[in-house]
């Protein structure tokens, strides 16, 4: 789970203005740290298949918002992909 004190912190690096609180990137934002959270827990769960059916629709999630923005504006994809270090 994500601390209410870093929701706020994610949410506030990656707004488009002071009361955007839903917009796209802000959404992949979140979903991208949900999925390394999931990540490190299956370093240690590694037979926990229901999380791991949960991380696999959080991750179809955020490339479906990838692809949204990708086909509104190619350069908020690109700048948003080097931001949180998406697609080496």
């Amino acid at each position: 789970m994500i601390s209410k004190e870093q929701k706020t912190k994610i949410v506030t690096d990656n707004q488009a203005h002071p009361t955007d609180s839903g917009s796209p990137e802000i959404q992949v934002a979140l979903l991208t740290e949900r999925i390394n959270l999931l990540v490190k827990h299956f370093g240690d769960h590694k037979k926990d298949f229901h999380s791991r059916a949960g991380l696999m629709k959080q991750v179809g999630q955020r490339k479906r918002l990838l692809e949204y923005i990708k086909k509104q504006d190619v350069s908020r994809y690109e700048k948003l992909i080097q931001k949180l270090g998406l697609r080496k």
